[in-house]
């Protein structure tokens, strides 16, 4: 059996110690769907889903959005 990892949006839902049924709650966005955002990589977040999750937590959403993707980089970027 494979081991999941968390994503980035998991780990930082994870140090905060966020309860994944109350952001569904507050966002509706479903448990699932939030379950599948914190372990499956090629389940692309949309801005619209960041958005409302830094709002359920009390997050600034470019701060969130910034830390998530803090390692995505230009191509060509030197």
């Amino acid at each position: 059996m494979k081991k999941q990892t968390l994503t980035e949006l998991g780990l930082y839902l994870a140090k905060r110690s966020i309860n994944r049924a109350e952001v569904s709650r507050k966002t509706g966005i479903s448990t699932f769907r939030l379950s599948q955002l914190s372990i499956n990589e090629k389940a692309h977040l949309r801005g619209e889903e960041l958005y409302l999750i830094a709002l359920a937590i009390g997050e600034d959403p470019a701060k969130m959005f910034n830390h998530i993707y803090r390692e995505t980089k230009l191509i060509n970027e030197v």
